[in-house]
């Protein structure tokens, strides 16, 4: 009885096709909704994940202040870190291999009479060292350059690509606000960073050249502290800790004014992000399955009026409400389901070329096109069983009556 029903039903669907593929085209859009915002989201979870973990599991972030969730900002009113403060960390933390402090700037710089807006970080070699990025062409800093602050930069690939169009920078001026650097050196390509910023679109610089003639202060945003090895984080992270309340006299009660991040934090702290976006993303698109449902049971409604004589001739030719009632519960089960199968298919389309432009990786999950589909499956059955039941409840009597 079950496959006559769906053998009715899909001949009910296919007589009315335009009718039953615009009912469908709610469920449709919430069914692609969901797979596509779920797989993308999945994707840049991996993309992210990917990021942190290139970033050495061994390194740490010092940062001052506690409001900003991301790396690199500051607190507002709060004191900021010193080039001391890494100094200190490197000489008195045990199983510390390198630290590195920065400051960072965005400005536009301009080469060849094109301007470029970038962020510019001002540092030495170690933060080279801490990141273990490596200069493709031309030199590192000389010790000599960083003491003095001298007009000298390293730029990324994505820089290259910006202002020289090609050609080779090695020796090239770059104007940063109003100092103008010479270009000694190119960073190999990293790409897309854990924070969404391509990190070939950064100009190097040395620190003291940084706070001398660009941001006209001593402080620092960000200290790197690299561990001599992976198993060594927790104790050099409680090591930092105290030797940084220590440096900026906190007493027993008060809580830290800095942060003092490991490479888990920064991933937790990015997935917990993804997947509260995903989740309210996910909620939106479930709206139009709803929205869709609510079309179905219209559409149901008045094909039961349409077919009142029909209902009528079947029950009074001796077919019961329960099979009445099925033949209409399947008939929106499978408008319903129609509408999943086409939006499972739209979805991963979508979710491929968003994959692609957003250069993520395409991760569909075959539990969440399951579920899509048993929810989509779900909707024809809820919404279309007050249909159905008016169906199976009518009068034969009073069916057959009416015109």
């Amino acid at each position: 009885m079950l496959i006559e029903s769906i053998r009715l039903a899909l001949s009910a669907v296919w007589r009315n096709a335009l009718r039953s593929l615009l009912t469908m085209l709610g469920v449709t859009i919430g069914v692609a909704a969901v797979i596509s915002m779920v797989t993308l989201g999945q994707g840049t979870t991996a993309e992210v994940g990917e990021s942190v973990a290139s970033l050495g599991s061994n390194l740490l972030m010092v940062r001052p202040g506690q409001y900003s969730q991301t790396p690199g900002g500051g607190g507002v009113g709060v004191a900021s870190l010193e080039t001391a403060d890494a100094e200190a960390i490197a000489r008195q933390v045990d199983r510390v291999r390198v630290v590195a402090p920065t400051d960072s700037r965005s400005l536009t710089v301009i080469a060849n009479n094109i301007d470029f807006f970038t962020t510019v970080i001002g540092t030495d070699n170690r933060y080279l060292d801490t990141r273990e990025w490596g200069v493709a062409s031309g030199r590192a800093f000389e010790e000599g350059e960083v003491r003095a602050g001298s007009s000298v930069c390293i730029i990324g690939a994505g820089v290259v690509d910006e202002l020289f169009n090609g050609l080779n920078p090695l020796g090239e001026p770059i104007r940063l606000k109003k100092m103008v650097c010479r270009v000694v050196g190119v960073l190999e390509e990293k790409g897309g960073s854990a924070f969404g910023a391509n990190e070939d679109d950064v100009i190097i610089v040395p620190l003291r050249t940084l706070q001398r003639r660009i941001s006209g202060n001593s402080g620092v945003t960000l200290i790197y502290v690299a561990a001599t090895d992976e198993g060594a984080i927790t104790q050099v992270k409680d090591d930092v800790t105290a030797l940084m309340r220590e440096r900026r006299h906190l007493s027993a009660n008060e809580d830290n004014d800095f942060m003092v991040m490991d490479m888990r934090q920064i991933a937790s702290m990015l997935d917990t992000i993804m997947g509260v976006l995903t989740g309210l993303l996910s909620a939106v698109a479930g709206i139009s399955l709803l929205v869709g449902g609510i079309g179905i049971m219209n559409i149901m409604l008045a094909s039961v009026t349409e077919r009142t004589r029909e209902i009528g001739i079947r029950l009074a030719i001796g077919a019961r409400e329960s099979q009445v009632l099925t033949q209409f519960l399947v008939e929106a089960t499978v408008l319903s389901a129609l509408g999943g199968i086409i939006g499972i298919a739209l979805g991963l389309g979508v979710s491929a070329i968003g994959a692609s432009y957003l250069k993520v990786p395409f991760v569909p999950d075959p539990l969440v096109v399951l579920l899509a589909f048993g929810f989509s499956g779900l909707v024809g059955v809820g919404f279309g069983y007050f249909p159905a039941r008016n169906a199976a409840r009518l009068d034969p009597i009073e069916a057959l009556r009416r015109e």
